[in-house]
C-alpha cells in the first residue's frame, strides 16, 4: 500500500520514478526480488539505462502480517524459525541488498538520498492487548520478526549514513505509525486511545515527510529516524 503513496508523492514533485516489485515488467515497474542481489543489479541497470543515475532511493519492500492475513496463529514458542527468517530476509537483508546496489553509485557520484521505511515498532514493542479481542486460538501476536527487522533497518540507516556521509550521500529512516486501512473498530479504539493525536495516520499524512527527506530541504539531515506516528512513541 505505501509503495503507491511514495511513488505518487515523488511523481507529483516532478521526479521520474521507477519501482521494483516481484510482479513488475510494466513501463514504470521493474521485476526483481530484493532478496536476490543479481536480480536487483539487473533491475538497477535497466532503470539507469532508461532514466539515468538514481538520485533518491526509497527502501519500502517489506513483509507485515495484519491479523486478517495470518492463516494460523501460534504461541510465541511455536513460531516457525523459517517464518521468522523469511521476514528478516525481505525487510532487513532486502534493504541491505538494494542499498548496496543503488547506494554505491550515489557514493561514487558524490550525492544522493536514501530513505529506509521503518516503523514505529522499530522503536517500541507492539502491545498484545491491541489484538486480544480477536477470536483466534492461540491469541494473535504481532510477528516478533517484524519489529526486529525494522530495528535492524534503523541500524543500517545509521551505518550507511556514517559510512557514506563524507561522499555526500544522506541516509535516513521514515517510521510511519499505524496507517488507517480497514482495521476493525475495536482495534481502532484501542490503538487511537494511545495516540496523542487520537487517530491513525492517513495516507495523505505521509508524502510531506518523504519529500522532505528526499529533497534539499533536508540537506543537513542524515542518520535520523523521522517518526510520523501522531506522537505514539512520545
Amino acid at each position: 500500500m505505501l509503495g503507491r503513496v511514495w511513488t505518487a508523492a515523488l511523481e507529483r514533485a516532478g521526479a521520474s520514478v521507477a519501482g521494483i516489485d516481484l510482479e513488475g515488467n510494466t513501463s514504470s515497474v521493474e521485476s526483481a526480488d530484493v532478496t536476490d542481489r543479481a536480480s536487483i543489479d539487473e533491475a538497477r541497470d535497466r532503470i539507469e539505462e532508461r532514466l539515468g543515475p538514481v538520485d533518491v532511493l526509497v527502501n519500502n519492500a517489506g513483509i507485515d502480517q495484519p491479523p486478517a492475513d495470518v492463516p494460523t496463529s501460534h504461541e510465541v514458542e511455536d513460531i516457525p524459525l523459517d517464518e521468522f527468517r523469511g521476514t528478516l530476509d525481505v525487510n532487513l537483508a532486502g534493504t541491505f541488498n538494494v542499498t548496496q546496489a543503488f547506494g554505491a553509485g550515489m557514493r561514487d557520484r558524490g550525492s544522493g538520498s536514501i530513505i529506509n521505511i521503518a516503523s514505529l515498532y522499530a522503536s517500541m514493542a507492539p502491545d498484545p492487548s491491541f489484538y486480544d479481542h480477536i477470536d483466534v486460538d492461540p491469541p494473535f501476536l504481532k510477528p516478533p520478526a517484524y519489529g526486529a527487522s525494522k530495528m535492524g533497518v534503523l541500524s543500517l540507516t545509521g551505518y550507511f549514513a556514517r559510512l557514506w556521509g563524507p561522499a555526500g550521500v544522506r541516509v535516513n529512516a521514515l517510521s510511519p505509525g499505524g496507517v488507517a486501512g480497514g482495521q476493525d473498530p475495536e482495534f481502532l479504539r484501542k490503538f487511537c486511545a494511545r495516540v496523542p493525536l487520537r487517530r491513525m495516520a492517513e495516507t495523505d499524512d505521509l508524502p510531506g515527510p518523504l519529500l522532505f527527506l528526499a529533497s534539499d530541504d533536508s540537506r543537513y539531515v542524515t542518520g535520523q529516524n523521522l517518526r510520523v506516528d501522531g506522537g505514539f512513541t512520545a
